[in-house]
């Protein structure tokens, strides 16, 4: 604890955003930067708790029970960036997080969410420290290259390069294990590159990592899909061993009449095609679907949603709502909602924001269920029709949406997106590796040690445990490494 009376004395803060007005005419990031003296000061919030419930996110138990699930040593740094202590800090940050600059962006910090300062006060700002040492140590010359002493002359190929496969990617080549990994995609990132936007995360930012991975000794293959370009057999003979980490991209889609007009399309489709076409030309070539001057309607309320928002409002949209089917979130944390449970309140966000500057509100319309969409006679969307619903109880005991009688809503609508999440991996390639299925689809691993039904080959990320958040990935990409090195080598150092 670098001040003994910091948590007392000092309110929590956080670097000012940039004015929607002002960031909304390009597609840098959101945030601005901190002093360093301001850093420092919000570093000594951090109190002496006794148990740091902050750096133990525990898989069984996510997301009811809040912390880190890569087990930063989060304390520890704390102090570190108090005292100046920059580079000790962050050698401690990636003994545990092998892309911080990451997590620090587009985590949603659920270390913050069971601080113990978060009982009473605001909490820590974790997840800003964090960002803070990584820049730091970019800005400094510390971060370079480490490719490993020795090699074993074994070979992993890694599927996905998204942060689950990067991580066991970086781990294996840590071991000397030889590393491959299969992009289908034209860049390597995954969900880092194409399905959060630029302005949330800044491609260059990722591409700044992909190319020390690259440096250490990993080789990125791009534009292959593994099943079509390269036959599963193919892939199995060639490596000693297998990492499916490819995600989990089938999306959840609107059982709704209307469902096939035109102007209707899943929100990383969106996502996707528009910063493609911004790193390919700046929008130059028109290979995206443009918001401008739509009617936007969004159906889905988390964090995809609100980057539909903020990329409609960025394209000039004419109007853009954010329908939710859930209850609109408390304030602050419910009875039946204590710490150091991840906290349901209600958060602005980026894109909130932004459409709130230029139309006056929220965008988010809550407990609202879709009907049908309208034909506007020559097969384009025309409009949303929408029922108030109620959450009730069920005979056994689950709870239902009920329709509010009288409460029907019609939304104009040039663009539907659909925001609702994902249901898991796309089957192809897990049938093609003959691995065996859970009940929802995933990939079916050993909890402990991602192994699959097939010999050598392992799940990790979303691809196993379903659709989650960032840091449960690289937490999973880490320790299935640590498996196949155990499976490869007979024991393994990795931590």
């Amino acid at each position: 604890m670098g001040n003994p009376t910091g948590f007392l004395k000092v309110e929590r803060a956080l670097p000012a955003d940039r004015h929607p007005e002002e960031r909304l005419i390009d597609w840098l990031e959101v945030h601005e930067h901190m002093p360093e003296d301001g850093i420092k000061e919000q570093a000594g919030r951090c109190m002496d708790c006794g148990v740091p419930f902050c750096q133990s996110g525990e898989s069984q138990y996510a997301p009811a029970v809040a912390g880190c699930p890569v087990n930063n040593v989060i304390p520890e740094w704390n102090d570190l960036v108090y005292n100046g202590r920059w580079k000790q800090a962050l050698q401690l940050l990636h003994k545990t997080n092998n892309f911080p600059e990451f997590t620090g962006r587009v985590c949603p910090a659920p270390c913050e969410g069971s601080c113990v300062l978060g009982i009473n006060a605001d909490p820590v700002t974790i997840k800003h420290h964090e960002y803070a040492i990584i820049e730091r140590g970019f800005e400094e010359g510390w971060v370079v290259a480490e490719p490993p002493s020795r090699r074993t002359g074994k070979t992993v190929a890694v599927i996905g390069s998204g942060p689950a496969g990067l991580a066991a990617a970086a781990q294996l080549n840590r071991a000397g294990h030889m590393v491959t990994v299969y992009e289908r995609a034209d860049r390597i990132g995954g969900l880092l590159m194409y399905g959060i936007p630029n302005m949330k995360l800044q491609k260059e930012i990722v591409q700044r990592r992909v190319d020390l991975l690259a440096e250490e000794g990993i080789v990125f293959v791009t534009n292959t899909e593994i099943g079509k370009d390269i036959s599963a057999d193919e892939l199995k003979s060639n490596f000693d061993s297998v990492v499916i980490a490819t995600g989990a991209t089938v999306p959840r889609d609107l059982p709704a009449e209307g469902r096939q007009l035109n102007g209707i399309h899943f929100a990383m489709e969106f996502l996707g095609k528009n910063t493609k076409s911004l790193l390919d030309s700046e929008h130059k070539d028109g290979n995206y679907i443009n918001a401008k001057d739509k009617n936007v309607v969004v159906i889905g309320g988390g964090d995809t949603g609100t980057d539909c928002v903020g990329t409609s409002l960025r394209h000039g949209c004419k109007s853009v709502i954010q329908l939710e089917i859930m209850p609109e979130p408390a304030a602050e944390r419910a009875d039946n909602n204590p710490w150091p449970q991840w906290p349901k309140v209600k958060l602005v966000d980026y894109g909130q924001q932004e459409a709130v500057a230029v139309q006056g509100d929220d965008p988010r319309d809550y407990q609202m269920m879709t009907k049908h969409i309208e034909d506007d006679g020559k097969g384009n969307v025309k409009a949303v029709h929408t029922v108030a619903i109620e959450w009730q109880k069920t005979d056994d005991g689950r709870m239902a949406p009920v329709e509010v009688p009288g409460s029907e809503k019609v939304y104009p609508a040039d663009i539907v997106l659909l925001a609702m999440g994902f249901m898991g991996p796309e089957g192809g390639l897990l049938d093609s590796l003959g691995v065996e299925k859970d009940a929802r689809s995933n990939a079916k691993a050993d909890y402990d040690k991602f192994a699959t039904n097939v010999p050598g080959v392992f799940a990790a990320g979303d691809a196993r445990r379903g659709q989650s958040l960032i840091v449960w990935a690289i937490d999973e990409g880490r320790r299935a490494a640590r498996e196949v090195d155990t499976f490869l080598m007979g024991k393994s150092y990795l931590p």
